[in-house]
């Protein structure tokens, strides 16, 4: 039987592992359904009715008859350590090499906060509320000492991560028959959420004047300047392109999936700026095959290192005239691209720019500018009032 979808309203009786049985109403036909687990198999029929008392009633005499073949051994309690334990050696590996290191370092941190012996399940809102009190104003230590305030954007990241471990728990096999968390103790539970984000966009002129100087500077900083701004792609996926990514005779280049921050590997065209400043690099940097496209200093078969690029511009801001922004950097040249292509239909703008969902384009890339803003306002329709004759009445008239 499919497994089935889980609705708010529901009632267990028996013992977990022994002879539990689960109601819960159809979520189309509101007709009450019935599941249990024999042999590792979840199973269920319908109860045919809509009666909530009866349900309860029959599931606890179902459960009274029904006694599932136990093991020889019960499963383990699961604790902090051993899920967290679990998690990295059994999916964390599938992930980027990115993603691993933040999710060591995360269950690291959440082990020395909760600590490693208090069960999964007994976590609450009120321990995730003062994790996120304590991780925001850095109030809690470690061998290392004091951690560092963050942003409740940090904070968030932090809990999404605990709530994928609690989540993954839910579906995972105990292998005795059940799973290894029967809930995930963070359902429902509000994450923090920054209220003013800063999102700076870079402005066609001081895009222009990094520009200018950037052949000078360094030709590498050249190519991923012209490239982040035609292509609106992060900055990591850019500085990991290999030569056998790019066809410069079909126009096309492939963003590989273990480079990319959401793991979505795809292709997208180039335009005829974007394939002149390749062009330029080819001269430069005559690699073939898996070659990096924009090679490190000191050694060539690899690309250029993460805070060697990220420092450049910092270096470039100067030569360039422009006065130092908190928040300007290279994702600013992504928002410049969805704000840019803002009229291309969504799903367009979505595929060339690498986003797998359209609502983060939305709230966190795509800007209005103040000319934007103040055309609708001009265009916007509007009433006027006009004189009613032989009388004070006064009738709206749409100009």
């Amino acid at each position: 039987m499919a497994r089935t979808k889980r609705s708010q309203q529901s009632y267990s009786a028996g013992e977990r592992g022994r002879n539990r049985v689960r109601v819960f109403p159809d979520s189309k036909t509101g007709i009450y359904q019935m599941e249990w687990r024999e042999k590792g198999r979840r199973l269920g029929r319908s109860l045919k009715h809509r009666d909530w008392d009866r349900a309860k009633r029959q599931a606890d005499e179902f459960a009274a008859n029904f006694v599932a073949p136990q093991s020889d051994q019960e499963p383990e309690p699961l604790t902090l350590g051993r899920l967290f334990e679990m998690y990295l050696g059994e999916v964390t590996p599938k992930n980027s090499e990115r993603h691993q290191k933040y999710a060591r370092s995360a269950a690291r941190m959440f082990g020395e906060y909760f600590g490693t012996d208090p069960l999964a399940v007994t976590l609450s809102w009120r321990d995730f509320d003062k994790f996120s009190t304590a991780r925001a104003g850095g109030i809690f230590g470690s061998g290392s000492g004091p951690w560092k305030p963050v942003k409740p954007r940090t904070v968030q990241m932090d809990l999404s991560f605990l709530s994928s471990v609690l989540n993954w728990a839910t579906t995972a096999g105990d292998g005795h028959g059940g799973f290894l968390l029967d809930r995930n103790p963070m359902k429902g539970y509000k994450l923090p959420k920054e209220k003013n984000p800063r999102r700076v966009v870079i402005t066609e002129e001081e895009y222009s004047e990094l520009l200018a100087i950037s052949k000078e500077f360094d030709w590498r900083f050249h190519v991923a300047l012209v490239l982040a701004h035609e292509t609106g792609h992060r900055i990591g996926a850019i500085r990991k392109l290999r030569w056998s990514d790019v066809d410069l005779q079909s126009e096309n280049i492939r963003w590989r999936a273990e480079h990319d921050k959401k793991g979505y590997e795809h292709v997208t065209p180039m335009s005829a700026e974007a394939r002149a400043v390749l062009e330029f690099a080819r001269e430069r940097s005559p690699g073939v095959g898996d070659a990096p496209l924009l090679p490190a200093c000191k050694d060539p078969s690899k690309p250029i290192g993460r805070y060697v690029i990220r420092d450049m511009w910092r270096k470039a801001e100067r030569p360039a005239g422009l006065e130092r922004k908190k928040g300007r950097g290279w994702h600013t040249l992504r928002r410049k691209f969805a704000s840019d292509l803002k009229d291309l239909p969504l799903r367009v703008l979505c595929d060339l720019g690498g986003w797998k969902d359209f609502e983060t384009v939305l709230t966190c890339y795509q800007q209005a500018d103040e000319g934007e803003l103040r055309e609708a306002l001009v265009a916007r329709k509007r009433v006027v009032l006009g004189p009613n004759s032989g009388n004070e009445q006064r009738e709206l008239r749409l100009l």
